[in-house]
């Protein structure tokens, strides 16, 4: 079972670790807040307060011996560089950090801190995504420039097999998931050359953004 810190419990914070133990893993919630650690309490492995930014309360807890270790805080940047680069020194195997700016993100990595993320920033670029092209369902980042999104397939796709589409050479796709709507409810199935497209599908696909972009401007 893999172990996890969240820090911070905010509503990211709160959020992520409830979905972490859900999944089946290991987690120590930490917040100075003691009504946030109550909140959470019943839901992870344990919840307690102390200071983040002091090393012994943190080895006390043996967070030196999780294997991914996530800083939370989003009111207090002074916080959250301090616990981040004192679980760096304490030698916490990954450390992911928050940032609400970009200013924040420059100095969370000139830190050595590898994955920061943004939660209010990723959420706007997803909708805008969205907003933008109806066939997008959603879309979820991975590493470097690489996606996974959900979109309706073009027209130009459908009573076709993708071995006549021939995704990855004409678009820089893979296909990795086909969801339909069928007389009992939906289905959902990983397709083969022969699979055709149907009206009405949804495609699971991973490809860079550009290629992603390609592909719901299709129609």
């Amino acid at each position: 079972m893999r172990k996890f810190a969240v820090i911070g419990l905010g509503t990211f914070g709160e959020s992520l670790a409830k979905s972490l133990t859900e999944k089946g893993a290991e987690v120590i919630a930490i917040d100075r807040n003691m009504e946030r650690v109550e909140a959470i309490q019943d839901y992870v492995s344990i919840a307690v307060q102390l200071d983040s930014t002091e090393e012994g309360a943190l080895l006390a807890q043996g967070i030196d011996e999780v294997d991914v270790a996530v800083v939370c805080i989003g009111e207090d940047f002074k916080s959250n560089l301090l616990t981040s680069v004192l679980l760096k020194q304490i030698g916490v195997k990954q450390v992911i950090a928050r940032s609400t700016n970009t200013l924040e993100t420059k100095i969370l990595k000139a830190v050595g801190i590898e994955r920061v993320v943004n939660p209010e920033e990723e959420v706007g670029e997803r909708l805008a995504y969205s907003l933008m092209h109806p066939a997008l369902k959603d879309i979820f980042y991975l590493a470097g420039n690489l996606s996974v999104a959900e979109l309706k397939a073009p027209k130009s796709f459908v009573g076709k097999t993708l071995q006549e589409l021939s995704l990855r050479p004409k678009y820089g796709i893979n296909l990795i998931v086909i969801r339909s709507k069928t007389e009992k409810g939906e289905s959902v199935t990983m397709p083969t050359a022969e699979t055709v497209i149907r009206e009405g599908d949804h495609l699971m696909v991973v490809g860079s953004r550009e290629a992603i972009n390609k592909v719901v401007n299709l129609d």
